[in-house]
């Protein structure tokens, strides 16, 4: 009864949708997303009988490399819900495709092996059906932060029947494993993050520019104001210091690439786009496009990680922690405890200390890993199929 209750609401969220969703399909973040997901336009179903993973973000496409050079190509599937992470998986294989919204996927889905799913994509209907279908069904990297939790506790019996159709559950830490639990998570065991099993290396080697080498990562809004303002400080004390900025979604270049042209400006700073010089070599550098940030970590001193400055989760530091980069990070990494607590070194402050701790640079803490994880447990259970 429930699964077709559950059904019949999302035709109706859908039908109620249509119209907002045409709209938005004209913006650049959603003008390949929307059709493939809500019209399954240029978005076939994916061959039957294989190894289907499902991951939302470009670091998580990322992070389940391991998985997939350890795995038959032929046999893998795979499935996003965003163009950047659509980027990365049309790398692993040609069975690529923009998962549907869940109720088209009664008739897209075809039975496959085993479906994999990355992290929190809880979607009822996606394990349902390939469950009914066939598939042995795993949720792997699965965490539940302390933010989120009473969130999902408040709609447990949601989730609840969610993990009636989950097979195992690999969770990253052992507070995670105890919260799925309790929302009725079976076969739930300790792996780690996988985001720590392999991390991905670099791809080029860049020339490193004279002076300090200051690389903002990953930042989100009005966390670039705050980096300007701080290196603004440090210029004064070092005059060869550089700044490279790389913003986290590539559909806010543009309006980062506008707030460095008119900081510059007012401060009589040279500045240019990476997209039109691939050097180093001005003030600061706004890095508009995607893949380069682990080859700027190889060449950063001292990196400011975005996504913790405002209330956003943080993001992944051991990409640069393997650098020994210098790391200052923003108190709100709630999604990333697991891996902050594997890292040795990274200085966490609030934004008002930022420009202080960064003319501090010196006194800093390289940082290190201490520690990764075990994929063998998800490899054994998939290659067992």
């Amino acid at each position: 009864m429930f699964f077709y209750l559950y059904f019949f609401i999302t035709i109706l969220i859908y039908l109620v949708a249509l119209p907002f969703l045409f709209l938005f399909s004209f913006k650049s973040k959603y003008k390949e997303s929307i059709p493939a997901r809500f019209f399954l336009w240029k978005n076939p179903p994916l061959k039957p009988d294989g190894i289907w993973f499902h991951t939302c973000s470009f670091g998580e496409a990322k992070a389940i490399r391991p998985l997939v050079n350890a795995l038959p190509q032929a046999k893998l599937r795979m499935t996003t819900t965003t163009q950047t992470g659509k980027s990365v998986i049309d790398g692993y294989t040609q069975q690529s495709r923009y998962l549907p919204f869940e109720s088209l996927l009664f008739g897209w889905m075809r039975p496959q092996k085993v479906l994999v799913v990355m992290e929190a994509e809880f979607w009822y209907l996606l394990f349902a059906l390939a469950k009914r279908r066939g598939a042995k069904t795993l949720l792997i990297n699965a965490r539940m932060s302390e933010k989120s939790f009473p969130k999902y506790q408040r709609i447990g019996w949601l989730y609840r029947q969610i993990f009636n159709y989950i097979d195992e559950v690999y969770a990253q830490t052992d507070v995670d494993k105890a919260r799925l639990e309790s929302l009725g998570a079976k076969n739930v065991v300790v792996t780690g993050n996988i985001k720590l099993a392999m991390l991905p290396k670099v791809t080029r080697r860049l020339v490193k520019p004279e002076g300090l080498v200051v690389c903002a990562a990953s930042t989100h809004q009005r966390e670039e104001v705050l980096v300007l303002e701080s290196f603004l400080a440090l210029k004064v004390k070092e005059r060869d210091a550089k700044l490279i900025i790389v913003p986290r979604h590539p559909e806010r270049f543009a309006k980062v690439i506008e707030e460095v042209k008119v900081f510059a400006h007012k401060h009589g700073y040279d500045w240019h786009a990476f997209s039109q010089d691939k050097s180093f070599n001005t003030d600061i550098t706004v890095v508009d496009k995607l893949g380069e940030l682990v080859n700027i970590y190889a060449i950063s001193d001292v990196v400011v990680l975005g996504g913790a400055f405002e209330s956003i989760g943080g993001h992944n530091a051991a990409e640069a922690a393997q650098f020994g980069c210098k790391i200052i990070s923003g108190p709100h990494y709630f999604n990333q405890k697991d891996i902050f607590a594997a890292i040795e070194g990274i200085s966490i402050v609030e934004k008002e200390m930022l420009s202080r701790v960064l003319l501090s640079h010196t006194t800093l803490p390289e940082t290190k890993i201490l520690y990764g994880s075990d994929i063998s447990p998800i490899l054994e259970s998939l290659r067992s199929l």
